[in-house]
C-alpha cells in the first residue's frame, strides 16, 4: 500500500511503502509528532493514506481543507461540522477545532474524528515557556528599537520641513500686512479708552466744584457708576467673559486680526492647523 506525508504550505510530498499486510485503521486519525498534530486520512480517489501536519496556532480549517482538496483532485466537497451538526467556519484555527470531537465531510462521506487529549504543560514548564517568550520579545525590541527610532525621527523631520514650507508664505503675509497694523490698532484703542476716562473724570470734577454742588452731582455719579456696571454685565452676557482689561485687549486684538486677515486673503484656519501640526511634531520628536 502506498502512502504520502503532506504538510500545509506547499511542502514536497514524501512517498513511502508500507508493509504488504492489510492493517485495519480508522479512516481519520490524529497523532502528535514533534509537538504538532498529524492528521491521517484516506484519499477517496487513490485510496491512499495521507498525512497532513498542521500548525494549530497558525493554520485554519479552510487552509487544511484546501490542502486536502489540492492533494486529491477528486474531492469536490470538503467541510467540517461540530458534533451537533453546526458547520465550523473556515476561519477557525485548527487549535480550536482539535479541542473537541468533530465530523469531517469529504464528498458524500462523513468521518467522526476524536482528537487525542494533549498532555498539559506543568505549571513550572509553562512558567519557563512564558519567561522564554518574554526574553525573546525583549531581545527583539532591543535589536530593532534603534532602527525604529531612526526611521521615526527621519519621518518627523521630513514632515516638519513640509509643514515649514507651507507655513512660510502665510507667516510672511502675517508679518508684513497684518501684525504691525493690528498691534497699532489695539494700542490706539487702549490710549483712546484712557483719554475718555480722563475726560469723564475731569468733566465730573468741573461740574462738582465749579458749576454745581456735590449734592446735585452725587445722583449723577451714582447713575454713571450703575450704568457702567450694567455695561460690564452686558459685556459678560454677550461674550461669556468677565470684563478684564487683558481679556478685552486680546479679544479686540483677535477681532481686528480676523477682519484684516479676510481683507488680505489670509487663511487663518489653515495657519492654525499647520501650527498645531508643527507643535505635534515637536511633541513626538526625540
Amino acid at each position: 500500500m502506498l502512502g504520502c506525508c503532506r504538510t500545509p504550505g506547499g511542502c514536497n510530498l514524501q512517498y513511502v511503502f508500507f508493509t504488504p499486510f492489510v492493517v485495519l485503521l480508522p479512516e481519520v486519525t490524529i497523532n502528535y509528532r514533534h509537538g504538532l498534530p498529524v492528521i491521517t486520512l484516506t484519499l477517496p480517489t487513490r485510496r491512499e493514506r495521507c498525512q497532513f501536519a498542521v500548525k494549530p496556532m497558525v493554520a485554519t480549517v479552510g487552509a487544511f481543507l484546501k490542502d486536502v482538496q489540492r492533494e486529491d483532485k477528486g474531492i469536490v466537497k470538503a467541510e467540517v461540522f461540530a458534533t451537533d451538526g453546526s458547520k465550523v467556519s473556515d476561519a477557525t484555527l485548527m487549535e480550536v477545532l482539535l479541542r473537541n470531537d468533530f465530523k469531517l465531510l469529504i464528498n458524500s462521506t462523513a468521518y467522526s474524528v476524536s482528537p487525542p487529549v494533549k498532555d498539559k504543560l506543568s505549571s513550572e514548564h509553562a512558567t519557563e515557556m512564558e519567561d522564554i517568550k518574554s526574553l525573546i520579545h525583549r531581545l527583539f525590541v532591543a535589536l530593532h528599537l534603534e532602527d525604529h527610532q531612526i526611521r521615526k525621527e527621519r519621518e518627523l523631520l521630513q514632515k516638519l520641513d513640509h509643514l515649514k514650507e507651507q507655513l512660510m508664505p502665510l507667516e510672511q503675509v502675517g508679518r508684513r500686512g497684518i501684525q504691525p497694523s493690528r498691534n497699532a490698532k489695539t494700542s490706539r484703542l487702549l490710549w483712546v479708552g484712557l483719554a475718555l476716562m480722563s475726560t469723564q473724570g475731569g468733566a465730573l470734577a468741573w461740574l462738582t466744584w465749579w458749576v454745581y454742588s456735590w449734592d446735585i452731582m452725587e445722583p449723577v455719579t451714582y447713575f454713571i457708576t450703575y450704568g457702567s456696571a450694567m455695561a460690564f454685565y452686558a459685556y459678560f452676557v454677550l461674550t461669556k467673559q468677565d470684563y478684564l482689561y487683558p481679556d478685552v485687549k486680546d479679544r479686540q486684538f483677535l477681532h481686528y486680526f480676523y477682519r484684516k486677515s479676510k481683507a488680505k486673503h489670509f487663511n487663518v484656519e489653515q495657519y492654525n492647523k499647520l501650527k498645531e501640526d508643527v507643535a505635534e511634531v515637536f511633541k513626538y520628536s526625540p
